[in-house]
């Protein structure tokens, strides 16, 4: 007799969720190049997911050119005031300073 898997599962333990969250990011690390990084994502997510990505990199390129409005910058990054503000907060007050790490370095390149 097979196993019946329910329509809604339980959670994953926290313990489960970092362990996962760690295999993933060992799994973008191994990636060597843009095509790589492409093909991956392409399968990881759905293109609302990548749209939303790029979109929330678009915005916080914007606001550290510091030369545009918050609405300018929705209009232009094709996003809603909501995600300006919230990019916005994580690249000011959090405490990961994710968005601030990597734009440093990519304007290093640049």
């Amino acid at each position: 007799m097979s196993e019946i898997v329910p329509m809604n599962p339980a959670p994953l333990a926290p313990e489960r969720q970092a362990a996962d969250r760690v295999a993933l990011y060992d799994a973008l690390l191994s990636l060597t190049s843009r095509d790589e990084l492409d093909a991956f994502l392409n399968d990881l997510c759905t293109p609302a997911e990548l749209r939303a990505f790029a979109e929330r990199w678009a915005v916080a390129r914007l606001l550290d050119q510091k030369t545009k409005s918050y609405r300018e910058i929705a209009h232009e990054a094709g996003a809603s005031p909501t995600t300006v503000v919230r990019v916005a907060r994580f690249l000011k007050e959090m405490p990961h300073q994710g968005y601030r790490l990597v734009l440093d370095r990519t304007n290093k390149k640049a």
